[in-house]
């Protein structure tokens, strides 16, 4: 039997190709017959430059960048091709933060990586965005670049209450005639009761009082950016401004194309050829939930299986959806460590209970364990 193993991170305890090596040696333990062919995946959130290296080969460079509430963090580059890869988590990702500062946590690091790529000679810039800690409609990308306002841009939302002038003139020269692609795991709109402030910020540290205010917050630098009317507003509501808090709708400003990060990866690391050639697909995440049916790993890889006419399975570390949601989303069968070992226990030993519930379920998928 042959069976293709591409999941995603699970956020905060394991990187893709990790949880891949964890599936692909539980598996063996009751399968060692099976040919696996390991493809860890991303949609454009953390391990995004990780996978597409190992797919595309190319150069790593790192730089040193202002982090989300200043700190300098590292951040990899990847040069394939006259190609830029970058990494919006590297920057101003969750893991950053501890404790959490919506407020004030800004994504001035990313614009300062967009231009070193940019000063490197890449002729075109990929951004990957996802897992970010900010919320502040991509501000601080903009001042990186060299935009100016009436306010600072450079300090995260709270800062931009009051916003009346924008200027994006300098940021879009220093972008003049690069290809700037957008990669993105969420369709969101910026703002309102379905954008990014509403849907994400929880997650982010902000209260229920809180995220109302920050997106008027928001509506006001939309307004500074672009203008009082509907027409010049437009690319606020756009799919994909909202994606990383607003990092969407800033690079949309300065020309960006909005793109399926997943569908991406999923061209790179040639996923639907691999999926055609194995008998199972095997993918994951740390929470299957309903917000997997909308551009993240799970649902991409499910689609490219579902075309492929070959059956899909999702291991994760907790499952939240019914078996009829499953089928909608072109998945056979979930399995969560959570249910059997609780949730405590599969975060403190992701990796050895990851490998633990890919041995119990090759029982039942591969035809020679069953022998």
């Amino acid at each position: 039997m042959r069976v293709l193993v591409a999941p995603d991170a699970f956020g905060g305890t394991l990187s893709a190709p990790e949880a891949a090596r964890a599936i692909a040696e539980g598996w063996h333990r009751h399968a060692p017959d099976d040919v696996l062919t390991v493809a860890a995946m991303s949609d454009g959130g953390p391990g995004f430059v990780d996978v597409l290296h190992a797919a595309l080969g190319g150069e790593l460079a790192v730089v040193t960048v202002r982090g989300p509430v200043g700190t300098e963090v590292p951040v990899t580059v990847l040069h394939a091709d006259g190609t830029a890869y970058v990494e919006s988590a590297q920057a101003c990702g969750l893991h950053l933060l501890d404790p959490l500062d919506p407020l004030h946590a800004s994504t001035y690091g990313v614009g300062q990586v967009v231009a070193e790529a940019v000063a490197a000679g890449a002729g075109r810039v990929v951004v990957g965005l996802g897992g970010s800690a900010t919320n502040d409609g991509g501000a601080g990308l903009l001042a990186a670049l060299g935009a100016t306002a009436d306010v600072p841009l450079d300090a995260g939302p709270d800062a931009l209450a009051g916003v009346t002038r924008v200027d994006v003139t300098a940021a879009r020269e220093r972008l003049a005639g690069v290809d700037l692609v957008i990669a993105s795991d969420v369709d969101l709109a910026l703002l309102g009761m379905f954008g990014a402030t509403k849907t994400f910020g929880p997650q982010k540290g902000l209260t229920e009082e809180q995220i109302l205010r920050v997106d008027g917050i928001l509506d006001g630098f939309v307004g500074a950016v672009c203008g009082p009317t509907p027409a010049e507003r437009r690319v606020a509501d756009a799919k994909g401004a909202g994606a990383a808090g607003g990092l969407g709708f800033a690079l949309m400003l300065l020309g960006g194309s909005v793109v399926s990060g997943i569908d991406l990866v999923a061209e790179a690391v040639g996923l639907t050829r691999q999926a055609v050639d194995h008998d199972l697909v095997v993918t994951g995440e740390g929470t299957y939930d309903f917000s997997s049916r909308a551009g993240k790993v799970v649902f991409g890889v499910a689609s490219v299986a579902r075309e492929a006419a070959r059956p899909c399975i999702v291991l994760a570390g907790q499952v939240q959806v019914g078996s009829r949601e499953m089928r909608a989303m072109g998945v056979e069968s979930a399995y969560a460590v959570a249910e059997r070992v609780g949730v405590e226990a599969s975060m403190s030993k992701p990796y050895a209970h990851l490998a633990d519930l890919s041995a119990r379920v090759a029982r039942t998928w591969s035809p020679r364990s069953q022998a």
